[in-house]
C-alpha cells in the first residue's frame, strides 16, 4: 500500500519524459497524454489560477529535432542543463541504441534519479535505466518481445514477464508501448488519487489495465 496522496489543492510535480533519436512514438506520447490529461480533468475542480498538477515537459540532450520511430519528429522543450530536478522521470523505449551509446544521458540519469520521486521506464526504457545503474537488481519488466535480451544483458535483475507494470517504490517498469499509458495512470493515482486515475482514463475514452 502507497501512502494517501498529498492535498491536490496546491501541489503540483513536474515530469520529464526523456525524448531521443527511433524513441517509440507511443512510448513517449502515452505518458504524455495521461499527465496534461490529468492536469485538464484535475483543473475543472479547482479554483482559477491554480498550478498544474502536472508540468510536463520533453527533455533531450539537445534542443535539435527528435526523430521518432517511423519518422515522427519532436522538438524538446529543454535539454539536461535546462530542465532541473523533476519529481517524475519517464524513460521510453523504441530503438534505444543512441541513448545507450550516449555518455550525457547516462550521466544524467544517474544524476536525476537520486532526487526524484519516481523514476519510470516503458518498454525498452529499463535497458537505459539499467546500463546507468538506476536498477541493478531490482523487480523490472519489458516487452515481452526483449525480455530474453534483458535477461541476457542485466542477468542481476529480477526480469517479469506477463505483467503490465512493476512498481518498486522509486522505480516503476511497464511492459511494451500501451502498458506505458496503464503505467502512468497507475502513477497519477500514487501522487493523485485513484479517483483522478480512473477520471482521466474516462477522459480519455481508455480502458486502463489495472493490474
Amino acid at each position: 500500500m502507497h501512502p494517501p496522496p498529498p492535498d491536490t489543492s496546491t501541489a503540483s510535480f513536474s515530469v520529464a519524459i526523456l525524448a531521443f533519436d527511433e524513441v517509440e512514438a507511443l512510448d513517449f506520447a502515452g505518458p504524455y497524454e495521461v499527465f496534461t490529461t490529468a492536469s485538464r480533468v484535475h483543473a475543472r475542480q479547482q479554483t482559477a489560477g491554480a498550478p498544474a498538477l502536472f508540468e510536463v515537459r520533453s527533455v533531450a540532450r539537445s534542443l535539435s529535432p527528435v526523430r521518432a520511430r517511423a519518422g515522427l519528429r519532436l522538438l524538446p522543450d529543454t535539454d539536461f542543463t535546462g530542465i532541473g530536478q523533476p519529481d517524475v522521470l519517464v524513460v521510453p523505449g523504441g530503438v534505444i541504441d543512441q541513448p545507450l551509446r550516449c555518455a550525457a544521458t547516462l550521466a544524467w540519469l544517474r544524476q536525476a534519479h537520486p532526487r526524484s520521486r519516481i523514476t519510470a521506464s516503458v518498454c525498452t526504457g529499463v535497458f537505459a535505466l539499467a546500463a546507468a545503474g538506476v536498477v541493478s537488481r531490482e523487480r523490472v519488466t519489458t516487452h515481452w518481445e526483449d525480455i530474453t535480451d534483458l535477461r541476457t544483458q542485466f542477468p542481476a535483475l529480477q526480469v517479469e514477464e506477463h505483467v503490465r507494470w512493476i512498481d518498486n517504490g522509486h522505480t516503476v517498469s511497464s511492459a511494451g508501448i500501451s502498458a506505458g499509458i496503464d503505467m502512468s495512470l497507475h502513477l497519477v493515482a500514487r501522487l493523485a488519487g485513484d479517483a483522478l486515475a480512473r477520471r482521466t482514463a474516462r477522459q480519455m475514452d481508455y480502458r486502463w489495465q489495472t493490474a
